[in-house]
């Protein structure tokens, strides 16, 4: 492992998802895209074969999908729900803010940048909200520079 690897930060669902994740690729996917190479090569000449110029591209694909988690799982840094510390905003925890301009609430989840996904409200302890958000505590008011300019958010609730 290299020295200067960054730490894939990741909650315990979201190692569960990849462990899944990359045991179907593995398990699965992997023998769906022999399956379709082996059936375009017995189709013959395979210098103008679509079909096995796909699927040799979505193998590419699977094994490159395949090394991209065996190295996220090396460097894997795992935040136990049990260890959300509710006082203070940290990885692996819910919050609900308040936009004090438009008295907007949100409610979203602390993950690491792997796991975030903003359809889903998760947000990654790296973005802008994620880091003005970690340490901080409930009542605090945070500000966030976005490109519009600057947002205050007060934090209305901590929660596991």
């Amino acid at each position: 492992m290299a020295e200067n690897a960054k730490k894939v930060v990741l909650t315990r669902e979201g190692l569960r998802n990849l462990e899944k994740e990359i045991e179907d690729l593995k398990v699965n996917k992997r023998k769906e895209v022999a399956a379709k190479i082996k059936e375009a090569r017995e189709q013959g000449d395979l210098s103008e074969n679509a079909e096995y110029d796909a699927a040799k591209e979505e193998q590419a694909k699977i094994e490159a999908r395949i090394e991209e988690i065996e190295k996220m799982l090396k460097n894997v840094d795992v935040f136990d729900d049990d260890d959300v510390d509710e006082s203070k905003v940290s990885i692996g925890c819910k919050v609900v803010i308040r936009d004090i301009e438009y008295d907007d609430d949100f409610e979203f989840k602390i993950v690491g940048s792997t796991e975030a996904n903003s359809l889903e409200g998760k947000i990654s302890n790296e973005s802008p909200v994620g880091i003005a958000l970690i340490g901080k505590s409930e009542g605090d008011v945070i500000e966030v520079e976005v490109p519009a300019g600057v947002v205050k958010y007060e934090i209305l609730k901590i929660v596991k």
